[in-house]
């Protein structure tokens, strides 16, 4: 093998357990950080569904209480 070649991944080669480490803990990092925000969404979602519902109550009900003033 090339001398410069062997010089090259002696370098390289050590430090990779180090970089594998760092991608894996990147891509881990991000799939936490989607899952929470996945879980946040749905929470939200069904926050504004139960709020569309009450405003849809409360509308009804004041029309309710409009027609039977009249």
């Amino acid at each position: 093998m090339n001398p410069i070649l062997e010089q090259i991944y002696a370098t390289i080669l050590p430090s990779a357990p180090f970089v594998i480490a760092a991608y894996a803990l990147v891509w881990l990092a991000l799939l936490v950080y989607v899952v929470f925000v996945t879980v946040r969404l749905k929470r939200t979602e069904a926050q504004v569904t139960a709020l569309e519902e009450a405003l849809a109550h409360r509308q009804a009900d004041e029309t309710a209480s409009v027609l039977k003033k009249d």
